[in-house]
């Protein structure tokens, strides 16, 4: 089984595609005819053209090359249509339907029949229970969710095992600006879960971080190894930490485990954690974006106080290390700015000013700094220091994050140049100093070839 046939096809098949606006086949077909390859609507019952592609009654009577297949029938079907597939040679199907693992005893029964049709057939199936799929640049949606042809393409793989929550986060990451590489819902993982996304997106030349959500699941220790064993950074949002077992496995039929066990595996083998989905974002933009960081200690520059101490408050409690800059740096922030407010670790220059961005490069020169978190409220006439910003950024290497506030009108553009200089920004600092957790997180639990598993092994295996 290949997931390749799954996310990139060179031609879909609608199966069940509808001509009544508001049915799952009519708006998936409206989305797949999108994609710049071949688009087969397949329903027994329809004769005539839809969307100006003519309707064939079985994927088995295609004429043409097709890897994936978007199915929109019923449950009690689903399985002989996947195992018309298999005769057809198409080896992706995503399958919308509910009814099965989640819905009890006959679903259950259901599932085992689908999951033999699709080994047989070497089908590999995202779903049952799921909204589907989408890779923006390659115009790549399927799903039957409307409205998603508006979210860009980025550098952020979500895969997530709620298609709803896979869904506000790549329409967050629209509003944001910043965009999605792929967005997956996995919902029952028949025979494509963590593990075969995860791996599938390592190798995507477009993603530069994957993000997940997490439910549960029956392989803790697979889901772990997997995200060791990948290169491209991996954050995690572990939902559980209340009793939700119940209402999780009637949604996607996840298993759950105890949520402290399972941020404990996520730390022994070195996978950032977070608590919300905008911090899932923020973090997966970070990594995404910026080098990957040598070590955990983040240098703080701020042209306010009150927004440097709550980010200084907020670093501390993650964990973040805060340490003294050295000598020759204090020496040249103090000729810069003679009497400056705090001239240590955070660096507080009290206010907007043209020396502001010499400020910053001189932390981010430090070499006791891995990590430059920077908040500036925006300020008319001073702007930000992109030029200075612009020359530092190749020389240091680091990660150089820039969170501020101010009119969006002026300041999305402005930021916008930022992050086209490789620097993540954030609108809020606490947005700025969680996505910078992320990134102390992943230094510390990668510092070495050991690090992330050092000491007691822990079992998250249900």
């Amino acid at each position: 089984m290949s997931v390749t046939d799954l996310f990139d096809p060179r031609g879909i098949a609608v199966v069940g595609a509808s001509e009544t606006s508001g049915k799952i086949g009519y708006e998936a077909m409206q989305n797949a005819v999108e994609f710049d390859g071949p688009v087969y609507p397949v329903n027994p019952s329809a004769s005539g053209t839809i969307f100006g592609r003519e309707f064939v009654s079985s994927v088995t009577e295609i004429d043409g090359e097709v890897d994936l297949a978007l199915c929109c029938v019923p449950a009690p079907i689903v399985p002989d249509v996947i195992e018309d597939c298999g005769k057809a040679g198409i080896g992706g199907a995503v399958v919308f339907a509910g009814g099965f693992g989640e819905a009890g005893p006959d679903g259950e029964e259901l599932e085992e029949r689908l999951i033999e049709a699709a080994s047989e057939g070497d089908v590999a199936l995202l779903g049952p229970n799921t909204s589907g799929f989408l890779v923006p640049e390659e115009h790549l949606f399927a799903t039957f969710a409307t409205d998603v042809d508006t979210i860009p393409a980025g550098n952020v793989a979500v895969v997530a095992q709620s298609g709803g929550l896979a869904y506000a986060i790549a329409f967050q990451a629209e509003n944001e600006g910043v965009g999605v590489s792929a967005m997956v819902g996995l919902g029952n993982r028949a025979n494509v879960g963590f593990e075969e996304a995860i791996e599938y997106f390592d190798g995507d030349a477009k993603t530069d971080s994957i993000v997940l959500h997490v439910e549960g699941t029956d392989d803790g220790r697979g889901l772990l190894e997997t995200c060791r064993r990948v290169e491209t950074p991996v954050v995690a949002y572990n939902v559980g930490e209340q009793d939700v077992g119940d209402f999780a496995e009637s949604h996607t039929g996840a298993l759950t485990g105890e949520y402290e066990l399972y941020e404990a595996g996520f730390a022994q083998y070195g996978v950032p954690t977070v608590r919300t989905s905008t911090e899932l974002l923020d973090a997966g933009t970070a990594l995404a974006s910026s080098p990957r960081p040598d070590g955990p200690n983040v240098g703080v520059v701020t042209a306010q106080a009150g927004p440097g101490i709550a980010i200084t408050d907020r670093l501390k409690a993650a964990g973040a290390n805060l340490p003294s800059l050295t000598e020759e740096t204090q020496d040249i922030v103090e000729e810069i700015l003679p009497g400056i407010t705090f001239s240590a670790n955070p660096v507080d220059t009290g206010r907007p000013m043209p020396e502001f961005g010499d400020v910053v490069a001189a932390v981010a020169r430090d070499d006791n700094i891995d990590i430059v978190l920077v908040y500036e409220l925006y300020e008319g006439g001073l702007g930000y220091p992109t030029d200075t910003l612009a020359a530092v950024v190749d020389e240091v290497q680091k990660p150089i994050v820039f969170a501020s506030g101010g009119p969006e009108a002026v300041i999305n553009e402005e930021l916008a140049e930022l992050e086209a200089l490789g620097i993540p920004t954030f609108t809020a600092p606490e947005r700025g100093a969680d996505a910078v957790s992320a990134l102390v997180q992943y230094a510390k639990r990668n510092a070495g070839p050991d690090a992330a598993v050092a000491g007691e092994e822990v079992s998250v295996d249900d």
